[in-house]
């Protein structure tokens, strides 16, 4: 007989990430990160089919879309998108299993998946409206960004890798971690300063996950005034080889 899986009242942390918009720059650093800790650090490590063949596919928790977006002023803007689970709050993917094996824990609000307990059915990903979710076609069960849970609580790493590797390996800093639960956090801080934004609000799943969004080119252009008293030159003259140089050159 079909049953759903039970959501827990309340969590008593929210941990997630702040994904900024404005400096993601695209280089999927925290798609090559993720892909290879959860390879090396899994029983069952994300599998790739035909990976140098003509047509190559393979089980990723971490992806990242690029757009062209046009505002209504100022002119077009490349926006990366990341796109991982969201850890939502009331979470379709949990509520639809019918073994189980999803689940959001109390202690911390982690959405995980217990996979001796998939049986592969699929239905979490077709409740999922982030697409969140990918089946891993040499297991036959369903694998989801675990925001590194064996790392955030792991003693024997420095503390410093003691955060998803997708946060720790970003050249941007554009991906945040911590406990939005907490209004007094640097995650929830951020949010608040930079109107952090759901994803899909509609869909009303609560996302604990938050996005900043990209601030207009505009307003950057106005930023680079404010430096410009500081980037007048040092020197008026050129001196030592730069100077040889330019005076030569002078010379033709």
């Amino acid at each position: 007989m079909f049953s759903m899986t039970a959501l827990p009242d309340h969590t008593d942390r929210k941990l997630g990430l702040v994904i900024d918009l404005d400096t993601c720059v695209g280089c999927h650093a925290c798609v090559v990160s993720c892909k290879g800790w959860n390879t090396q650090s899994q029983d069952s490590p994300l599998s790739d089919q035909d990976p140098y063949g003509a047509d190559p596919t393979g089980t990723f928790l971490n992806r990242v879309h690029s757009f062209e977006v046009t505002p209504e002023q100022g002119p077009p803007q490349l926006v990366h998108f990341p796109r991982s689970c969201l850890h939502c709050e009331d979470a379709p993917c949990v509520a639809v299993c019918p073994t189980g094996a999803s689940y959001k824990r109390t202690e911390d609000g982690i959405v995980l998946v217990n996979e001796s307990d998939c049986i592969g059915c699929g239905l979490c990903a077709w409740a999922c409206p982030y697409g969140a979710r990918e089946m891993d076609a040499a297991e036959g069960v369903m694998k989801k960004c675990t925001l590194c849970v064996d790392r955030i609580y792991n003693d024997n790493l420095p503390e410093e890798d003691r955060t998803p590797a997708c946060v720790r390996t970003c050249p941007s800093n554009a991906r945040h971690f911590g406990d939005l639960g907490d209004p007094e956090s640097e995650v929830s801080q951020l949010v608040a300063e930079r109107g952090g934004m759901d994803l899909m609000p509609e869909q009303g799943t609560k996302p604990v996950n938050k996005y900043l969004p990209p601030r207009p080119r505009d307003a950057w252009e106005g930023e680079t005034d404010v430096l410009a008293p500081y980037l007048e030159p040092v020197a008026e003259e050129p001196r030592g080889l730069l100077g040889w140089i330019d005076r030569t050159l002078g010379k033709l």
